[in-house]
Order: C-alpha cells, then structure tokens, then sequence
C-alpha cells in the first residue's frame, strides 16, 4: 500500500509553526501517521462540512479532507479546540 501525500494550507502551515514546541509536536506526529491511516479511529467528520474530517491532539484539532483518487490529504486548518471552529472557510 502506497503511502498517502499531505499537502498543508498556508493557513494550516502558519498555524503550525505558532504553536509551542511540544504541540506543534505532537500535531505533526499525527499529521504523519495520516501518512498511513488517513481515516484513523480518533477522526470524525465535521458537521457542516461535508468532505472534511477532524482529529483531536490534545486541546488542538487539526481539520484535513481526504482525496481517495489522488491518495492525498490536504490538511486546511490547525488550531485549539476554542477557535479552530470559527471563521471556517474550507
């Protein structure tokens, strides 16, 4: 099996180098195991938004849809659980 792409927002990318070293850590960790499991048992889908999936990694959520013919996964949003939801422009 083939391993998946992930491709990052800008949005997504700058989110990612804000967050202190240990959550942007953690949230890259499981931004690689997507690599492997695009849909792993912690992901659930985002009301509202069809295509989009989020997972939990601790107060963050890292929101990302998943491309099954491309084998790729574009990460759009990176955030804490408070204010990932707001301003949403997927």
């Amino acid at each position: 099996m083939a391993a998946w792409t992930v491709q990052l927002r800008p949005r997504a990318r700058r989110a990612l180098r804000q967050l202190g070293t240990e959550a942007r850590e953690s949230v890259a960790a499981v931004i690689d195991d997507l690599t492997a499991d695009p849909r792993p048992s912690g992901a659930s889908a985002l009301k509202g938004h069809r295509p989009y999936l989020r997972v939990r990694v601790g107060d963050y959520r890292v929101i990302y849809a998943v491309d099954d013919a491309a084998q790729v996964i574009r990460v759009a949003a990176i955030g804490h659980r408070r204010e990932v939801y707001r301003n949403l422009d997927l």
